[in-house]
C-alpha cells in the first residue's frame, strides 16, 4: 500500500493539494499510518510507538496570493475560515536559507484548521502560507516548494511523556531508518520539538515526522542534535543533508545566491519570449502537450523549445509530465517519439494568454521589450539622474508610445494588467458617500488611461457618473472599454493634458500618475486638480508607498523602475502630504491595496481643516 501526497500528476493546484492533507488526517490513525512511515515497524515496537504517539496533523506548505484566497482555499475544503493565524519564523527562516532571501520579504503565516478523525479524534491540518502576490518576485520559490515539498511532514503528539520513554521512543524510530534532522523548545507553548527525516523508502510522500512532546526536554532535545544522524553532527555523512544548508557552512551560499540574482534578466526574457511566440496560446492547464507538438505549433525548432519549455517549469509557468508509456517502435525511416517530454501550462503561465480575464501578457512584452532595453543603461540613469529610456530612445517614453501604433497600446494594456490593486477601491467609503449622495455624483479620472479603474467604480455604482481626461489616442480605446461593460452612457470623455482637468466633480481619481514625474511636474499636477475641485470634493491617489522604516517592498523595485525609464519616483507618504499641502490639499489619510499599493485621500486643506473630511478611511494611518 502507499498513500501519495502529493499526487503531482494529479493535483492542479494549492486547494487539491490541501483537500487532499485534510482528507489524509481524516483517514488515519498511528497504528496504520507507522508502519507505512517505518518499514519493517512491527511487533513491541510498533505497539511502544503506537500506544505513545497520538497522531496529530499533516502539514503542508501553500502560497496564496492574499488572504482571501486563502480563506477560499480553507471554504472549498470544508475547513474554518476563521481559524487564527500568526507568524511562523522557523518556516521563514527555513525557506530564506534555503533561496538565499531576506527573510523580511516573506510573509509566511501558521493556522490549525480542525480535521476530526473517523471516529472523532483530535487533529488538524498545519498550514504555512506563504503570500505570493503577482510580481512579487517569489514565484520560483513557490515552483520549487511545490516541487519538492520541503515542509509537508506528519506530526505526532506525547501528551505527559517521561523522558526515559521519549528518549526511547527516539530510539526506536532512529532504529527503524528516521535520521534526526532538528527540532527546538517553544517557551511560549511550553513544548519541545524532535524533527525526524523518514526513510527513503517509506511508502507515503511525506518526508518529514515531527514528534511534540509537552513540556520542557531540553536534555532530550540535546541528545537528539547530537546524535550521529543529525546534519549538524561532526560525524554525519552529508548524504541526506538540505544542500542548502550544506552551502551556508561551506561558504559557497553567497556565490549561489548572487547568481540566482545575476540570472534575473533570463527570466524576464524567457517569460516574454513565450508570450512573443504565443506557446501558452496554444496550451491549456489540462493537457499535457509533446513539446514537438508545441514547435509545430508554434513555428519553433525543438530541441530549442524544449530547452525553454524546462526552463519555464523551474520558474512555475509550465509543469513538466511523467513519462507516458513507451509507443511501439516506428516504421523505418520515422522519428520515433520515445522520451518525448511532455509539458502542461499552470495557472502562472496561463496569465501570458492573450484571451484570459487579467491576462498579463502586455506586461511582460513590455518588460521584456522597450523596458528591457532601457535598462541596459540604468547606469547612465544613476550617474546623470536622467532617464535611460529617453537616452536610448532620444525621446520620452510617453512621446516614444504615443507616436508608435503598436506600442501605445500595448502600453496602455500593460497598465491595466496591475488592475487588481483596483479591486477595492470601488468600496472606498468617498466612493461609497458619493454613490449614496442625494444627487447624481461625478467621478472624474484624469489620465484614466483606458477606463479599467473608471469602469470598475461605475459598475459597481449604477447612480455615479463619470469623466474621463486622456490624451487623445488612449480615449478612443477607453470608450470601446466602457461601452463594452455596460456603462459608456453615463461617462463623458476628455482628451486634453492635466492643465485641462474638468472642474465640477465630486470625486477626483489619480491613479499612478504621480510616481511618473519629478516633485515640480508633480505638484504642478496636484494644482490643477485643486483649482478644478470644489471645495467639497475629494481625490484619491493611488500610488505604491516607500516603506518609512525601509522593509522590503514591491515599491523599492518600482523606484529603479521609474528611474530609469520615466524620471519620475516612488515616495513615502510623508512626502506625498508635503507635495499635496503645497497645491493647497490636506492628506487626510491612506490605506493599503492589493499589490504594495495604497490609497492617499486628500481634500482641499480648508474642507479639511474645517472638519469636512467627515467619512474614515478603512486601515487609515495618519500621516
Amino acid at each position: 500500500m502507499t498513500t501519495t501526497f502529493p499526487d503531482k500528476t494529479l493535483l492542479p493546484d494549492d486547494t487539491a493539494s490541501l483537500r487532499a492533507a485534510a482528507r489524509f488526517v481524516r483517514e488515519h490513525d498511528s497504528a496504520a499510518l507507522l508502519p507505512l512511515l517505518l518499514p519493517g515497524l512491527v511487533g513491541p515496537d510498533l505497539q511502544a510507538l503506537a500506544g505513545h504517539c497520538r497522531f496529530a496533523h499533516a502539514g503542508l506548505l501553500l502560497f496564496p496570493p492574499d488572504a482571501d484566497v486563502l480563506r477560499a482555499q480553507l471554504a472549498v475544503c470544508g475547513l474554518a475560515v476563521d481559524t487564527p493565524s500568526h507568524p511562523s519564523v522557523v518556516v521563514r527562516e527555513r525557506l530564506a536559507r534555503r533561496h538565499g532571501r531576506d527573510p523580511a520579504e516573506l510573509d509566511v503565516r501558521i493556522l490549525r484548521p480542525q480535521v476530526p478523525g473517523r471516529h472523532g479524534e483530535r487533529r488538524a491540518v498545519e498550514v504555512f502560507a506563504l503570500t505570493v502576490p503577482p510580481h512579487s518576485g517569489l514565484e520560483p520559490i513557490a515552483a520549487h516548494e511545490r516541487a519538492h515539498q520541503h515542509e509537508a511532514h506528519l506530526a505526532f503528539e506525547i501528551e505527559d511523556p517521561e523522558p526515559l520513554a521519549l528518549r526511547g521512543l527516539c530510539a526506536i524510530l532512529v532504529r527503524h531508518g528516521a535520521r534526526p534532522d532538528g527540532g527546538g523548545y517553544n517557551p511560549h507553548e511550553d513544548g519541545t520539538v524532535l524533527y525526524f527525516t523518514l526513510p527513503v523508502d517509506a511508502a507515503c510522500d511525506y518526508g518529514r515526522l515531527e514528534l511534540y512532546a509537552r513540556g520542557d526536554h531540553r536534555d532530550t532535545l540535546a541528545a537528539h542534535l547530537d546524535h550521529p544522524g543529525h546534519p549538524g553532527h561532526p560525524g554525519h555523512s552529508g548524504h541526506a543533508e538540505d544542500p542548502y544548508d550544506r552551502t551556508r557552512r561551506d561558504g559557497r551560499q553567497p556565490a549561489e545566491t548572487l547568481l540566482h540574482l545575476l540570472t534575473g534578466a533570463w527570466t524576464t526574457q524567457a517569460l516574454a519570449a513565450s508570450a512573443r511566440l504565443g506557446l501558452p496560446d496554444v496550451m491549456d492547464t489540462r493537457t499535457a502537450y509533446r513539446s514537438e507538438d508545441l514547435a509545430r505549433l508554434t513555428g519553433t525548432d525543438r530541441r530549442s523549445l524544449a530547452t525553454l519549455l524546462r526552463y519555464l517549469a523551474m520558474l512555475g509557468a509550465v509543469t513538466q509530465e511523467p513519462e507516458p508509456e513507451p509507443e511501439p517502435e516506428p516504421e523505418p525511416g520515422q522519428e520515433s517519439h520515445r522520451k518525448q517530454e511532455r509539458f502542461r501550462l499552470t495557472e502562472l503561465g496561463a496569465l501570458l494568454r492573450a484571451d484570459v480575464p487579467g491576462s498579463m501578457r502586455s506586461l511582460a512584452l513590455m518588460y521584456g521589450g522597450p523596458f528591457y532595453r532601457s535598462f541596459g543603461g540604468l547606469d547612465h540613469a544613476v550617474r546623470t539622474g536622467q532617464p535611460a529610456f529617453d537616452h536610448l530612445f532620444g525621446e520620452s517614453h510617453f512621446d516614444h508610445f504615443a507616436r508608435d501604433p503598436e506600442l501605445g497600446p500595448l502600453f496602455d494594456q500593460s497598465m491595466a494588467a496591475s488592475s487588481r490593486m483596483f479591486h477595492p477601491l470601488p468600496g472606498h467609503p468617498v466612493i461609497t458617500a458619493a454613490a449614496r449622495a442625494h444627487a447624481p455624483a461625478t467621478v472624474v479620472d484624469v489620465a484614466g488611461g483606458n477606463g479599467e479603474l473608471l469602469g470598475r467604480i461605475l459598475t459597481a455604482h449604477p447612480r455615479l457618473r463619470g469623466i474621463l481626461l486622456e490624451r487623445p489616442h488612449a480615449v478612443a480605446a477607453a470608450r470601446r472599454r466602457l461601452d463594452a461593460a455596460g456603462c459608456g452612457a453615463r461617462c463623458d470623455y476628455r482628451p486634453g493634458d492635466f492643465a485641462d482637468v474638468p472642474p465640477g466633480g465630486d470625486v477626483y481619481v489619480l491613479s499612478r500618475v504621480l510616481h511618473d514625474w519629478d516633485d515640480d511636474r508633480c505638484r504642478e499636477i496636484l494644482r490643477h486638480c485643486a483649482r478644478a475641485m470644489p471645495a467639497h470634493a475629494d481625490l484619491l491617489v493611488v500610488e505604491r508607498l516607500l516603506p518609512a522604516d525601509g522593509s522590503p517592498s514591491l515599491a523599492s523595485a518600482w523606484d529603479l523602475h521609474m528611474l530609469c525609464n520615466v524620471g519620475g519616483r516612488e515616495r513615502r507618504a510623508d512626502h506625498y502630504a508635503r507635495l499635496l499641502a503645497d497645491a493647497g490639499l490636506s492628506l487626510v489619510g491612506h490605506s493599503p491595496l492589493p499589490l504594495d499599493a495604497h490609497v492617499l485621500h486628500a481634500r482641499k486643506a480648508a474642507a479639511a481643516a474645517a472638519g469636512a473630511a467627515a467619512v474614515p478611511d478603512p486601515v487609515t494611518r495618519r500621516s
